[in-house]
């Protein structure tokens, strides 16, 4: 009976001319975004329901270039769905995330090797595929333990540094 109900409505939407679509609008997904290193914030819309909003990726590409050489990289879409699943999974869905590093070439990702045993050589962060954060007022351990939940990429944790990485290359953790 339910299904019948289901099928009517769509049937008198269309012969009435409106639109399903008006009645259960698009999620809009929504990051905003700290970086501790450019002191700078921004809020954007990055996607609408299954579709990437170009002009919101452009203003997180640019937000998350590398802030030693001023390099922009395209980001991989799925990193910012993880940011966003994330902070939701924690209970903040409005939350502005810390960003500590987005995106590295590969001069910057040499220069921290060479400070740290902790950087990956061949690091996502030269593919745009991971990005490193903390969110204020959420532990870091509880968000490290979150973001193993969701299986979406590696996750690190950083507890001594205060961060955690996250990317969407293969299941991993350390």
């Amino acid at each position: 009976m339910l299904r019948i109900t289901f099928i009517l409505s769509c049937l008198v939407a269309l012969v009435s001319g409106s639109s399903l679509a008006a009645d259960h609008p698009e999620q809009v997904y929504r990051l905003r975004l700290y970086h501790t290193h450019t002191n700078q914030h921004i809020d954007v819309v990055y996607r609408e329901g299954d579709t990437y909003v170009p002009k919101g990726i452009h203003e997180l590409d640019h937000f998350l270039r590398d802030h030693r050489t001023g390099t922009v990289h395209h980001f991989d879409p799925r990193v910012f769905d993880v940011l966003h699943d994330l902070i939701a999974a924690v209970g903040e869905p409005d939350a502005e995330i810390n960003i500590v590093c987005g995106y590295r070439t590969p001069w910057s990702n040499h220069f921290l090797r060479g400070r740290s045993r902790a950087v990956a050589k061949h690091s996502l962060h030269m593919k745009a595929m991971a990005i490193d954060i903390r969110l204020p007022g959420v532990d870091t351990a509880q968000l490290r333990d979150t973001a193993l939940t969701l299986h979406r990429g590696g996750v690190g944790y950083y507890q001594r540094e205060d961060f955690i990485h996250v990317d969407v290359g293969r299941v991993r953790r350390w």
